[in-house]
């Protein structure tokens, strides 16, 4: 796809994805194969640990995949979670992204791991999938569907794309139900949007879609323990990132952007957990 094909909130994302202050915090601090939220067993444990923990949970709640499966990722960052699946489960994969920056990584990490035959990365918008019906088993998601200005079509389309009896797996941070806007305002401000997706946002649109919710996996604490996490991680490495050519000011930021998360998770207005919802046979 080019960039004229991308809506204004579509093309945000991809340019700071893109940029190269985004891919030398992402990629050396976040640790540059999970770049999602973390499950953590202690509040020093590494980011990549912690991160790697939730694609094995999620695995996990998914149960029963093989070879067979054919799995779409939406909004895949640097493919970890793809190249934990196919390396795992033998699973065929799809890391679709909207970082071309990100996804020559990602094409890097799947060639020197051996696995570039299971996983094919593309460039692209979840909100156009350029697929057909049915020609998922799995659509897996990790903390993506926030970027979108239009995430109703998001689910739409992922809907669209799962075979009868496929399940759809996804992450995200989400506000409460009852969350107040104007303690939330620091975070759309962040990601240039108006508001979250929320749990009851989620569940009446899938629901709408025909998909039966199967499972949710409430991991809300662990979301300002993450954010917290990678803050102290950023403090650690300044000097390392501006060594890399990262700007004073993204760093600056992005570390008053962490904490708005911190904040918002602690005040209550902030969730995160594993959605597995069914597309009936």
């Amino acid at each position: 796809m080019n960039s004229q094909a991308y809506s204004r909130v579509v093309q945000t994302a991809r340019d700071y994805y893109n940029s190269e202050d985004a891919d030398n915090f992402y990629f050396h601090v976040w640790g540059g194969e999970d770049i999602h939220v973390g499950i953590y067993r202690s509040d020093d444990e590494p980011i990549a640990d912690a991160s790697r923990r939730t694609v094995q949970r999620m695995a996990e709640v998914l149960g029963s995949l093989d070879s067979s499966h054919r799995v779409l990722d939406l909004g895949a960052g640097y493919g970890g979670s793809m190249r934990y699946l196919a390396r795992r489960f033998g699973c065929q994969c799809v890391a679709l992204n909207l970082s071309e920056v990100e996804n020559v990584r990602d094409r890097e990490k799947n060639r020197e791991q051996g696995l570039a035959d299971r996983i094919e990365v593309v460039d692209g918008d979840f909100t156009n999938l350029d697929y057909d019906e049915a020609s998922f088993d799995v659509v897996w998601s990790q903390d993506a569907f926030l970027h979108s200005g239009d995430r109703a079509r998001v689910c739409a389309e992922a809907a669209r794309v799962l075979k009868p009896g496929g399940r759809l797996i996804f992450t995200d941070p989400m506000q409460s139900d009852d969350a107040d806007p104007a303690r939330l305002q620091p975070i759309y401000d962040r990601i240039h949007l108006d508001s979250l997706g929320s749990p009851g946002f989620y569940r009446e649109t899938l629901t709408n879609l025909g998909l039966e919710e199967l499972v949710w996996e409430d991991h809300g604490e662990q979301l300002p323990r993450h954010y917290a996490r990678v803050k102290r991680e950023l403090e650690a490495s300044e000097n390392e990132l501006r060594d890399r050519g990262v700007s004073d000011g993204y760093i600056e930021k992005m570390k008053a952007g962490l904490q708005h998360w911190v904040d918002g998770g602690q005040q209550g207005d902030l969730e995160w957990g594993i959605f597995v919802f069914r597309k009936p046979e």
